[in-house]
């Protein structure tokens, strides 16, 4: 598996019913998301008073939110069929596995998908093992018969609420057989873990889960995912106190990544249930009056604050993607994403170009430069910034000092060792020149 930092992450998945989605479901979204923006954020002033961002960084940062809500409004999508879509007869389901194959295949046709794509089934637990199965075997033929044997870009199967390796193995076994049956590559077919669970965090004996997990999923694990509200159930901890910032989270959120450091498995943070929407429904005879139009912006703001809060919390944290459940939460997701790595581009920028030139000097003159970690830091703060669209190449090229080249490298050794070797170079060819002119080279 290709290094965590060569790799693009995406900053979100969007989440929604299986049943529900169409092939044009992510422009739809960015045309939703839009227009609340434009309703109840109409300018910079307004998302930073929301908010409560900067106002320089609200200014420099709502054209590239815009511009991304346009574009490429959704970055990652998972057709539920767990939570958000429920139990339903199995004929029921069996036809909605089969339809909404055929719409993503329809997208892929048309090129309307989002760069990353999945379904989340059931869990794999005794009495919904069959059924998760199932509709994971009729998803994928439904598929890659519409799509004549060719899976999305960055397809995956999600796999929730797992209590034991032996989930993972069940999955697993589930996908080799149909990569068989349907003639696709050995591992083509990709799992995510969603950690829901206390067991997903400690096993029976007191050690770490996850990499049990990873170990039976054979290669296949490229993301595990924290499930916020499951996971603080689980604890007893009571529905007024389940939120994303609760003590109990950060500890679980803490082991995942002490557990999976290294592995390049994506980390990704659950989701804020408190969602953007106004508390009163304009209707068509029944204009809005003023009153009810503030409760509405209210409203909006509220949620949007406590969004952009979360989020802020899981990137000081280290956690750069997250669940959004709504279409108005993106404005909140890219503002508080951009902004993030806005604020700091300056000082890390000065700090990384003053890194690599006294890393460099030190090990052109033979002393030792012990802090690469603080450097490795900052490079990877680029990489970041670089992955999400929070900066383009030539501003990132400008402020770093690093060409695209050296920060794709993802090391921070490797760069110095290069300006290094470079820098000896130079040296070698001003010290044969000084001799050349004083007249004492060799014959």
């Amino acid at each position: 598996m290709q290094p965590l930092t060569h790799r693009r992450q995406p900053i979100h998945t969007v989440y929604g019913g299986a049943h529900l989605f169409r092939a044009d479901t992510a422009s739809r979204l960015g045309v939703a998301a839009l227009g609340t923006l434009r309703e109840y954020g109409p300018d910079p002033e307004t998302l930073a008073a929301a908010t409560g961002m900067a106002r320089e960084a609200a200014a420099a940062v709502y054209p590239r939110i815009v511009d991304t809500l346009q574009r490429e409004p959704v970055e990652d999508f998972r057709l539920d069929f767990e939570d958000g879509y429920g139990h339903r007869p199995d004929s029921e389901e069996d036809g909605h596995a089969a339809s909404a194959a055929r719409e993503v295949a329809n997208g892929l046709l048309q090129r309307t998908l989002p760069p990353f794509i999945g379904i989340r089934i059931k869990p794999l637990n005794d009495e919904l093992r069959d059924r998760a199965l199932r509709t994971t075997h009729r998803f994928l033929a439904a598929l890659l018969e519409g799509t004549r044997g060719r899976l999305p870009d960055n397809f995956v199967v999600t796999l929730p609420k797992i209590t034991a390796p032996s989930q993972v193995t069940a999955l697993v076994r589930e996908l080799a057989a149909i990569e068989t049956e349907r003639r696709l590559a050995p591992g083509s077919l990709r799992m995510e873990l969603m950690v829901e669970t206390p067991q997903s965090i400690f096993d029976e004996h007191g050690a770490a889960a996850l990499p049990a997990f990873v170990r039976a999923g054979e290669g296949r694990i490229v993301a595990a995912h924290f499930g916020t509200y499951d996971y603080t159930a689980s604890l007893g901890i009571t529905a007024a106190y389940q939120h994303m910032r609760h003590p109990a989270c950060d500890f679980a959120r803490h082991v995942m990544q002490v557990a999976l450091a290294g592995s390049g498995v994506w980390l990704s943070d659950g989701a804020t249930n408190v969602l953007p929407v106004a508390v009163h429904p304009a209707g068509p005879h029944a204009p809005l009056t003023v009153a009810q139009q503030a409760e509405n912006r209210a409203a909006v703001h509220r949620a949007w604050k406590r969004h952009y809060d979360d989020i802020r919390h899981s990137l000081t944290n280290g956690y750069y993607q997250g669940w959004d459940l709504h279409p108005a939460q993106l404005v909140t997701r890219y503002a508080a994403v951009y902004g993030f790595f806005f604020e700091s581009l300056d000082a890390a920028s000065e700090r990384l170009r003053n890194f690599i030139a006294k890393a460099a000097q030190a090990t052109l003159v033979g002393e030792v430069f012990d802090d690469a970690a603080t450097g490795q830091g900052l490079l990877n703060f680029f990489l970041k910034a670089l992955n999400c669209g929070a900066v383009g190449e030539d501003a990132i090229e400008a402020q770093s000092g690093l060409t695209l080249d050296e920060l794709r490298s993802g090391s921070f050794l490797q760069i110095v060792q290069a300006r290094t070797e470079r820098g000896q170079s130079h040296l070698f060819a001003n010290s044969d020149t000084r001799r050349g002119q004083n007249g004492d080279t060799h014959s």
